[in-house]
């Protein structure tokens, strides 16, 4: 089973994560998302209250969060809570923030591209499959998306349609007329 640490990008913040071969899934310090979604001081202790809070509630998620090995800011290697794509789906649904759904789309669209570089397709066959596992993880976000705001994402509107209604409507209440 062969492990390779990485670090993503979301805005100004670093989230540490582990492609495992053998799972085939990348693995997100926990800690790490937590910092990005709450701009705590402390995401360690955010991340122990709720999880905490999560037991008490019956959640499983913690349950099933497991730990690996990664570097520290310390340059030291700590195990570090981690959760795979689907977990943290779910995770970031316990934590209120205005981050939490951009937040899903960067994980969603980051997947493909990460599971392609780790898997390193030769054939058109594994390019295929890796973007399923990509279409997977996009669409269990859109999902997730979708109930909690009530609302489909997709649209057979197009861009330029949308503008025009945002602009009747914003007319509209300029207006009074709304």
């Amino acid at each position: 089973m062969t492990k390779q640490n990485a670090l993503k990008i979301f805005g100004d913040k670093k989230v540490r994560t582990v492609w495992d071969d053998g799972q085939e899934k990348w693995y997100f310090s926990v800690v790490d998302v937590v910092a990005v979604l709450t701009d705590s001081p402390n995401p360690r202790k955010y991340w122990s209250v709720l999880k905490n809070r999560l037991k008490k509630e019956g959640s499983q998620l913690t349950t099933n969060c497991s730990q690996l090995k990664m570097p520290s800011s310390d340059g030291k290697v700590y195990l570090t809570d981690v959760a795979d794509s689907e977990q943290l789906f779910r995770l970031i649904q316990s934590i209120p923030s205005p981050k939490a759904e951009p937040f899903k789309l960067w994980l969603a669209e980051a997947s493909t591209k990460d599971i392609s570089v780790a898997t390193d397709p030769q054939t058109f066959g594994e390019s295929a499959v890796a973007a399923r596992k990509g279409g997977d993880v996009a669409r269990v976000a859109r999902q997730q998306l979708e109930a909690s705001t009530g609302q489909k994402v997709v649209t057979p509107l197009n861009a330029k349609s949308i503008r025009q209604i945002a602009a009747t409507k914003k007319k509209r209440k300029e207006l009074g007329d709304e």
